[in-house]
């Protein structure tokens, strides 16, 4: 398949701009074999089963853009891309000239190093322990297609009710419609839940630029499954119930781990998967997804999951019925189908 293939159209006004009031208002487009269902975020606990395992990125969004000035004296933004050790990172880095080695930046009154350059990114020694940097000095860095400054409530709503782990440059934002009840509907229904972690970087943002998706690699990713999460999940494959995964990021964390090792076992590394239609799943059931960006790697996998021609009939429905798309969007349920 090619890149065009992922196409579809979406007008501008559907791309939403801010949360809704509360987090489990959102709609919900139930993807079924006969075609859809319009619910609510509110109605997900219902479309489980006692026997099902929800599976959750608890990653928490860092405040991951910092603005500097260069110290020929220009100006500079930083976006974290991923922690290498306590005080050094790799960084996007815009600026009206590209940074060189050796030479610094300014951000708070305080200065980073600028150690090299590594393909896209820019290898930057912080003065401090990065996240107490960026805790301080950083701002919420909200997606390229919301088109206004971070604001107080987007340092809450743009972080899942379950992030405990610093790490990410951008939520997992299927996490981001279950509210607190909503879990605790999920709960009293008998379904467990059970959590994973992948950081996720900027990189996620970057379009497929090549039209043969064979060409195209993935930004890496870090993230861990621990032995009791592996467990809980390899006890739920082996019966009746089934595992559903909150998100993309959750599809690539188990499927790297399953594809790596035949199983889910405890493991961390880093992960380049790319999902795209023909890929074997060994891990995962059901999806509950928000609405992705077009030609993007993030629909290819869900196009992978339940079917190309099926989840871009569900897309073109979305769009007619007003659905809201991208990060602060509506979201989507889904099964995996055999025919995908």
């Amino acid at each position: 398949m090619r890149r065009s293939d992922f196409a579809y159209g979406l007008p501008e006004g559907l791309i939403a701009q801010a949360p809704l009031p509360e987090r489990d208002q959102a709609r919900l487009l139930q993807l079924h074999g006969d075609g859809v269902a319009h619910r609510r975020m509110a109605d997900f606990a219902e479309l489980l089963r006692p026997d099902d395992l929800v599976v959750v990125n608890n990653t928490r969004v860092v405040k991951a853009r910092l603005r500097g000035i260069k110290d020929s004296g220009g100006a500079v933004e930083l976006l974290l891309e991923r922690i290498e050790s306590a005080d050094v990172a790799l960084c996007h880095a815009r600026s009206s000239k590209p940074l060189k080695a050796n030479r610094s930046v300014a951000v708070g009154g305080q200065r980073l190093e600028v150690l090299e350059r590594d393909g896209q990114f820019h290898r930057l020694r912080f003065p401090a322990p990065v996240l107490d940097f960026l805790e301080q000095f950083g701002e919420t860095p909200l997606p390229p297609y919301i088109s206004r400054a971070a604001e107080a409530a987007d340092r809450e709503r743009y972080q899942t009710v379950f992030a405990t782990a610093p790490g990410a440059v951008a939520a997992p934002t299927a996490g981001l419609h279950l509210s607190g009840q909503l879990l605790e509907r999920i709960g009293r229904r008998c379904v467990g839940i059970v959590e994973i972690t992948l950081h996720i970087g900027a990189g996620t943002f970057q379009p497929v630029r090549t039209e043969d998706l064979g060409a195209h690699r993935l930004h890496s990713e870090r993230y861990q499954l621990s032995a009791a999460a592996a467990a809980r999940i390899e006890a739920c494959r082996e019966g009746p119930g089934r595992v559903v995964a909150v998100g993309t990021t959750v599809v690539r964390t188990l499927e790297t781990v399953a594809n790596k090792h035949g199983r889910l076992c405890a493991d961390a590394g880093e992960t380049r998967l790319f999902i795209k239609p023909g890929f074997r799943f060994r891990a995962v059931d059901a999806l509950l997804t928000n609405f992705h960006l077009p030609e993007s790697s993030l629909l290819m996998l869900v196009c992978a999951f339940a079917g190309h021609r099926r989840t871009l009939c569900a897309y073109e429905c979305a769009v007619r019925e007003g659905y809201r798309f991208f990060s602060y969007g509506d979201a989507m349920f889904t099964e995996r189908f055999a025919d995908a």
